[in-house]
């Protein structure tokens, strides 16, 4: 499975990049700061899953989920929030899952599974994390 991250903190990058890279069948394509280097990145990188802070600056201005779905129609898309009130919003724009910035890793892990079995990774379904 194909990720790009999406987060304005470099820490909170850098830790889930180190978390994703020791998964089996992942590699992180690109990072992104803020809504506008992501739609761009999302418009040349064939990724297969987008993981985005849901305060992502300048994603709304940058035209949101739907401005995603546009170039990529396939992308799956999890959101990341420190704001767990914000989990019924983010389902409500279309997201495939909400994960809580507070949540253990494992959260994120199972969120990740559960999309990358709807994603095809080399012509292979992708086993979601945590089952045989």
């Amino acid at each position: 499975m194909r990720i790009l991250i999406a987060d304005d903190q470099v820490r909170v990058r850098q830790a889930l990049r180190v978390l994703l890279t020791q998964q089996p069948g992942v590699r992180v394509i690109g990072e992104a700061a803020d809504g506008e280097e992501l739609l761009a990145q999302v418009g040349v990188k064939a990724a297969d899953l987008a993981l985005i802070d849901w305060e992502l600056p300048g994603l709304v201005e940058a035209g949101g989920l739907p401005a995603l779905r546009c170039l990529c129609p396939t992308l799956q898309v999890v959101v990341l929030s420190g704001r767990t009130g914000v989990r019924s919003a983010a389902q409500s724009v279309g997201v495939d899952a909400f994960v809580s910035k507070g949540d253990p890793p494992e959260s994120l892990l199972t969120a990740l599974g559960r999309c990358g079995a709807r994603v095809k990774l080399g012509g292979t379904d992708v086993t979601p994390y945590g089952k045989a």
